[in-house]
């Protein structure tokens, strides 16, 4: 399902049209639902989880032994070292498997993904959309990516090299910020328009449009 309709689409089409008359520079615009699936790290939380269940029952098993005579009939009995090992192999499944469904929901899942990893999965699924959608493809290479990831609340701005060259990454801060306050309070598109503006300001400073300046580039916004 779309994140965004046909008139917030042309909310950021409009505003990179608008944005690319002043110079030779080319927008590219790119909403994604979200950047990575992050199994691998909802493998290590499931596999922690395993390993606690088991460190718990080998600390304390008196509680799960008593627990599990209950179930079978409330006799006591003497408990063998297979059905140690194997109540202990079966607790470190079942958690595995419990904290591997419970991660299923994006909201948990989002909410407990470290901050650090979402901003290097972000950081790096822009860079790729960027390489594939935008390097090099503009004859000046004067490209420039606004990529917006929106389970991870995260943002990125990716250059053309020679822009990059020119223009220090910090410079690109005032249209992160701009775009972000859009978007904090629901406005996503109007969010987008607001950064592909203020980083339409800055290539036309370094970038002025020229006489036989071609739009290269697509001004849609594409959605992921």
């Amino acid at each position: 399902m779309p994140i965004l309709n046909e008139d917030q689409h042309k909310i950021v089409s409009d505003a990179v049209g608008a944005a690319e008359l002043t110079t030779s520079g080319e927008i590219v615009t790119v909403l994604a639902d979200r950047s990575d699936g992050y199994t691998d790290v909802v493998l290590v939380y499931a596999a922690a989880m395993a390993f606690t269940a088991m460190s718990v029952f080998a600390l304390l098993p008196a509680p799960f032994m008593a627990f599990w005579d209950m179930l079978i009939g409330g006799w006591m009995h003497e408990w063998t070292t297979g059905e140690l090992a194997s109540m202990t192999i079966a607790l470190g499944l079942i958690a595995f498997i419990v904290t591997w469904l419970v991660f299923l929901w994006d909201p948990l899942r989002f909410a407990l993904i470290p901050g650090p990893v979402k901003s290097s999965r972000v950081h790096d699924r822009a860079v790729r959309n960027f390489k594939v959608g935008a390097e090099a493809r503009t004859h000046g290479r004067t490209g420039v990516l606004i990529y917006l990831s929106m389970q991870e609340h995260r943002a990125e701005i990716v250059a053309d090299e020679p822009i990059a060259a020119i223009v220090p990454a910090e410079v690109w801060g005032e249209a992160m910020a701009d775009m972000l306050a859009e978007i904090r309070k629901g406005c996503i598109a109007e969010g987008i328009a607001a950064g592909v503006a203020d980083v339409g300001k800055v290539l036309s400073e370094h970038f002025p449009r020229s006489d036989d300046d071609e739009n290269e580039l697509p001004d849609r916004l594409i959605e992921l």
